[in-house]
This record gives structure tokens, sequence and C-alpha cells, in this order.
């Protein structure tokens, strides 16, 4: 069973020859474990690829958590990540996207509260590093 991620809209049903407003939007997939698949933004994906993989490299065990958009029904999603666990990242589109920096540190910083990861818009990680993280 596939389920969307946060801020991914739902797929357009006016038929085969109708482009949904985000038709350039390549979705690839999170998989983890033996059937739980997730669609995500090929974007995002690519950011928490290296900050799922960063964690999971030294052997650190944390939550992933996610919004469910309204207009795919509301609520939220966790999911407990741990090294032991196998994990794919299938993408749609071929090019890897330049990384940003500053989401990659939202991302991670998010990991070491109670919460968890939180997948974030990009737009949002600065908004977030500036009101979560100690000042220097």
């Amino acid at each position: 069973m596939t389920r969307r991620c946060r801020n991914v809209p739902a797929r357009d049903s006016a038929g085969p020859f109708a482009l949904p407003d985000w038709h350039n939007l390549l979705m690839g997939h999170f998989i983890y474990g033996p059937g739980a698949e997730y669609e995500i933004e090929d974007r995002t994906l690519a950011h928490l690829k290296v900050a799922i993989l960063a964690k999971l490299r030294v052997q650190e065990s944390f939550l992933l958590n996610w919004t469910i958009e309204p207009s795919q029904g509301s609520g939220r999603v966790s999911v407990w990540l741990d090294p032991a666990i196998p994990i794919q990242f299938r993408f749609s589109g071929s090019r890897v996207p330049e990384l940003n920096p500053v989401w990659l540190e939202a991302l991670a910083h998010s990991s070491h509260s109670t919460r968890g990861m939180v997948i974030m818009a990009e737009a949002e990680a600065v908004d977030y590093l500036a009101a979560n993280k100690p000042a220097a």
C-alpha cells in the first residue's frame, strides 16, 4: 500500500489526459521494511535519504514524522527507523538534485528532539532552525 507524504497534493481524478497542477513534480518512494511504502516528492526524498543515512550509519534509531494534508484525509504518520530494518529510496527522476545544506541541517536537528526527525518543506527549514537551534 502506498501512502502519500505531507505537502503532496492528491492526484487529479479528471481522467488520463488531465494534467494536475503538480504534474511536474517527480514522486519517489520511501520503502521501509517488507511492505510499508510512502510516496514522497523526489527532492524531499533526496534530502531525507542523506539525513536518514547519516543517523543509521552511526547505528542510531529514531522516529521519522510527517503530517498528512487535509486533502488526503489529515493525520500524522510516525515511523521508527532502525539500522536493522531494510529501507529503500526509489526515485522517479534520473537526476540527483542539488542538496540544500540548510534543509539538511534542519532535518538533522529535528531528529534530536523528542518528536524525532520531522519532514518539513524546504521553505520551512530556515524558520525551524531560527526557532529551535540554540544561539552560538
